[in-house]
Formats: C-alpha cells, sequence, structure tokens
C-alpha cells in the first residue's frame, strides 16, 4: 500500500505571536490561550491533550487524556494508576504533554515530571464524577489484556451489584497526577511554514527563560 499525501497542504495565517504578546510566567499565557480557544468556535474537547511517557520496554509512547485541572504549579489529569501509562510514569516521570487546537492554528508542547496529587484531591475529583465513570474506574483493568467484551461488561455488571444502593469510593488504584514543566512552547502557524515558536524554560532560581526559535 502507498498513499502520497504530499498534496495535504495548508496556509496557517490566522494569528501571529509577537514578543508583545508574551507574559512573564508561561501559566499565564497558557490561561489566556486556553481561553481564545472558545472564542474561536472551541474545539469539542478544547481539554484534550496528548501524553506521552516511556515505557517499560524502552519506546515513547502517546495516547490522548483530558486536562481537569491547572494551577500555578502545573497540569493535573487522572487515571488508573496501574495502567501502561501508570506504571511508565512510575519508572520514569519525565512526560511531555502538548494541546493542538486546529480552529486557532496552536499547539502548545510542555516538557516535565509527573508526581501523584493528594489522596484527598483525588477523592474530591471522585466524589464529582458520574456514577458510571466511578463504576468504570472500579471494573477496569486498564491496559491489561481481557478475553472479550462481554468479560468487561460482566465486570461492570460485578460492580453495579456491588455498589447499588451504596457510596461509590474511590479505588485505590486510581487517582491524579500534576505535571509540573520545566518547559512550555507556544507555537502558532503563520504563513510560509514560518510560524512563531516561543519556549520558556525553567531556570534554577525559579525564573523561566524566554527564547524565541526558528520554525
Amino acid at each position: 500500500m502507498e498513499t502520497d499525501l504530499s498534496n495535504y497542504r495548508r496556509n496557517y495565517q490566522k494569528i501571529e505571536l509577537s514578543m508583545n504578546d508574551i507574559l512573564e510566567n508561561p501559566m499565564e499565557l497558557f490561561q489566556k490561550w486556553f481561553f481564545e480557544v472558545d472564542q474561536f468556535g472551541g474545539d469539542i474537547e478544547s481539554n484534550a491533550m496528548t501524553i506521552s511517557t516511556v515505557g517499560l520496554d524502552g519506546f515513547p509512547k502517546s495516547r490522548v487524556v483530558l486536562l481537569k485541572k491547572y494551577t500555578w504549579e502545573g497540569f493535573i489529569f487522572y487515571t488508573n494508576y496501574n495502567s501502561e501509562k501508570g506504571k511508565a510514569i512510575e519508572n520514569n516521570p519525565n512526560v511531555c504533554l502538548s494541546f493542538f487546537w486546529n480552529n486557532v492554528e496552536r499547539q502548545i508542547i510542555i516538557k516535565g515530571t509527573a508526581e501523584k496529587i493528594s489522596e484527598n484531591l483525588s477523592d474530591g475529583y471522585f466524589e464529582s464524577r458520574p456514577d458510571g465513570s466511578k463504576l468504570g474506574a472500579w471494573a477496569s483493568e486498564q491496559s491489561e489484556p481481557v478475553p472479550s467484551r462481554n468479560y468487561l461488561d460482566d465486570r461492570l455488571k460485578k460492580y453495579e451489584e456491588k455498589f447499588k444502593n451504596k457510596e461509590i469510593i474511590r479505588p485505590k488504584h486510581w487517582g491524579g497526577y500534576i505535571v509540573k514543566p520545566i518547559s512550555i512552547e507556544f507555537w502558532q502557524g503563520r504563513p510560509n511554514r514560518m510560524h512563531d515558536r516561543i519556549r520558556y524554560t525553567l531556570q534554577e532560581d525559579f525564573n523561566w527563560k524566554i527564547e524565541r526559535l526558528a520554525p
């Protein structure tokens, strides 16, 4: 099979990223960009982000998760700690997050370290989830091979019965991570592939070094 995609071209020309737009702290610029996504029509899930980890097999792997909160410290998402990504983070906490917002021709690339958030914060978020999502966290042995779809449906039914008319508590193997950034790059599409790229790098004194990169 051979498919030539060389004619798939697009000229980016909606917005520019000038040095006048740069803020001292990258989290402020992230918040500004995140809010602007909705002003331009918004993506279906603006908080969808790709997280890349290095697996136990030594290979990088990327998948999409949902950003649930961001603070001055970093970016928070939730998952099964026993999943493939959870085991990868346990072995190597260095990860990369990326956002791509097609409607505003922007992407953000974040390098940082992931660590578990406190149990009470994970409890608080878990309590806010719909019951179906809570049960799914119990039923899914995430990333493990399963014999069939029926096996998954039977596990869900098992936990539906277990928690019938009871509070669905958070399983200990499920919770949040915060990714604390050491580098955040803001990419704005520009005509003729001369894109704007601004990179913030965290310094030893906790100030941010700001550089423009060639596209």
